[in-house]
């Protein structure tokens, strides 16, 4: 017999007859209850920026300066801290964020810095360390639950895949990527013609054209030739890996979070104020998760290959004016729903992206990759609002106080959630590797 019980997946398969057949009246008093549950955890959502955004023209102007570019800025809701005049909605959410100006890493390259940033460690050696997503959802969600912990909404991994995965902690802890069929279409949010972006996973429910009986047989068919494959191959681990993405995708399709993904059950008030694009589209469908229950989420903003993207080298100010507005619709209209709902509290945000970019504007108008002084921002639960921590230069070159690096701020991160830093997980030889190897910044902790 394989490690998948025969009777309980029976059991379960007719349950996945009846969800995909019946009239489902449980479904929306479950999604009830998922909904009170959401408010009793902890939850993340991390807002990736790919590329490397430029600190100086958002969250670290340099007015008076000459390399503080063309932008202006503007106060936020909190006295003294401010940002660029492209960030109006998130300056009125200003006593929920914390804006850290003083990060410095070690690197500048797109694949390197990516890996960095989204995993804590420096890429090298045989060891594969996991996302901070896969290691935080690990501790915040319930292993119990049908539906995976962590989510991804249309990630750009093509600069490192690795700083995406789950590493050594395996293919249970993966994200469930959420696909977008339009990637490069409908940015413009001023665009009322365009179309929502389509961000959607395959195959969440059953074939409309198989009634529950068929369902149940061909189930019945795949756990037996499953049953044989894991008595003749269970020991290796691409075998268990595979038989862990099936099992979770029947577990899936049983859950109620799978109706957070179907967007069209919300107004187009609501979807216009998040913004018709990818990130906008993005953010709404985090909030329908973390409703659900989901611990960890990420939405990504900037893709390589066609799209807008934070790697201003060239025509920075038109392009981070863009990004930003995206960004501020979607962002900000994240935190007004949270809040309503009651969720702020319990949900912590972080905006990062693998580098910030040089303070001194290139030949092309741009700015080009600068890990030494840059920025990233905590919003929402767990922290101290209304304030930045550290400050730069006044030309923006060095760190002038408050230095901190990457282990401190997953480590802030990981303890505004109420996970502890040091907590270990071990590795396939053994060894144990810390959630985050730095100290806390207390100063942004509540």
């Amino acid at each position: 017999m394989s490690q998948f019980n025969r009777r309980r997946f029976l059991a379960r398969s007719s349950m996945l007859g009846a969800l995909g057949w019946s009239a489902s009246g449980w479904l929306p008093l479950l999604a009830d209850q998922v909904a009170a549950q959401a408010k009793q955890r902890r939850h993340c959502i991390l807002l990736w920026m790919n590329g490397g955004p430029s600190q100086t023209d958002t969250f670290d102007m340099k007015p008076g300066h000459k390399n503080g570019g063309t932008f202006k800025e503007i106060e936020t809701d909190a006295p003294g801290l401010r940002f660029s005049e492209h960030l109006p909605g998130l300056a009125k959410h200003g006593k929920h964020i914390a804006v850290v100006r003083s990060l410095s890493t070690k690197e500048g390259d797109h694949g390197r810095g990516t890996y960095l940033m989204r995993t804590g460690q420096r890429l090298g050696g045989p060891l594969r360390y996991p996302a901070i997503g896969a290691s935080l959802s690990k501790e915040l969600g319930d292993p119990a639950d049908a539906f995976p912990n962590y989510v991804s909404v249309a990630p750009y991994r093509a600069v490192n895949q690795e700083a995406f995965g789950p590493g050594f902690l395996g293919p249970r802890h993966a994200p469930l990527t959420v696909a977008s069929y339009n990637r490069f279409r409908s940015t413009d949010n001023d665009d009322d013609e365009a179309e929502y972006a389509d961000l959607r996973v395959n195959d969440l429910q059953a074939p409309l054209d198989l009634d529950a009986s068929t369902i149940r047989t061909r189930l019945e068919l795949w756990q037996s030739l499953q049953d044989d494959f894991l008595t003749r191959k269970g020991r290796v681990g691409a075998a268990r890996a595979q038989n862990t993405v099936y099992e979770r995708a029947l577990r899936m399709m049983e859950s109620s979070a799978a109706r957070a993904f179907d967007l069209s059950e919300e107004s187009d008030t609501v979807r216009d104020a998040y913004g018709r694009g990818q990130f906008g589209q993005g953010c709404l469908m985090a909030r329908r998760l973390v409703e659900q229950g989901i611990a960890f989420v990420e939405v990504s903003l900037g893709a390589f290959g066609g799209g807008r993207t934070w790697d201003t080298h060239t025509a920075n100010f038109p392009t981070v004016k863009t990004l930003s507005e995206e960004l501020d619709a979607g962002w900000s209209t994240l935190m007004t729903e949270l809040e309503e709902r009651g969720l702020l509290e319990s949900t912590t945000i972080l905006w990062m992206g693998e580098f910030g970019r040089t303070p001194g504007i290139n030949g092309n108008s741009g700015r080009d990759h600068f890990p030494a002084a840059w920025s990233c921002v905590f919003a929402g639960g767990g922290i101290r609002g209304g304030q930045a921590y550290g400050k730069t230069t006044d030309d923006g070159m060095k760190v002038d106080d408050g230095k901190v690096d990457v282990g401190d701020i997953l480590a802030t991160l990981a303890q505004s959630l109420g996970v502890e830093p040091d907590t270990e997980n071990i590795t396939e030889i053994g060894r144990p590797i810390k959630i985050a190897d730095g100290s806390p910044i207390k100063d942004l902790l509540t």
